[in-house]
């Protein structure tokens, strides 16, 4: 059997959906893409470092978001991932609790369409940190990528994250 053909056998023998209760979605070229993703991607980190927000969070993403992290392993369903949030919520409130910040290394994200669905987004991040009102320190940086799914509603949600390579503090790459 040719590769082509053992692919695309392999492709029908795996669970899917139907395509008829999945509507598919027109995603936007270039260079509207990016600029839509760029915003979803600001938007979220607003969201998880500076407004303590699970009722914003749980909108962005969807109900099925799987977070893998390579230093916390598997995080998936919605419920989860905004409930483990929400804890975090609670530690900020303490006066001398740390508090995080994330940074786009410039230059790094790149965004890829995946038709009928969304779009892949990869790049480096780097991160701060201070305790309570103290100085900010720059802690350590990572990779990651993240499939933004594109909505029958027009709305892109995050829906698989993979954030990886974390590292001790060190310059930008």
């Amino acid at each position: 059997m040719t590769i082509p053909a053992l692919l695309l056998a392999l492709a029908l023998a795996l669970p899917g959906q139907d395509a008829a209760s999945t509507p598919a979605v027109t995603v936007p070229s270039e260079p509207a893409l990016s600029t839509a993703i760029a915003d979803r991607d600001t938007v979220l980190f607003r969201v998880m470092f500076d407004d303590c927000d699970p009722a914003a969070l749980a909108d962005l993403v969807t109900d099925d978001i799987e977070f893998y992290h390579d230093r916390g392993g598997l995080m998936s369903t919605r419920t989860a991932f905004v409930a483990d949030y929400q804890k975090g919520c609670e530690a900020k409130k303490a006066p001398d609790a740390f508090r995080s910040r994330r940074e786009l290394v410039p230059g790094s994200m790149r965004v890829y369409a995946i038709p009928g669905a969304g779009a892949v987004e990869e790049g480096t991040h780097l991160f701060y940190e201070r305790r309570g009102d103290g100085p900010e320190k720059l802690v350590g940086r990572a990779r990651f990528s993240m499939f933004w799914k594109l909505d029958a509603d027009g709305q892109w949600r995050l829906s698989r994250a993979f954030s990886i390579d974390h590292a001790a503090a060190s310059a930008p790459e």
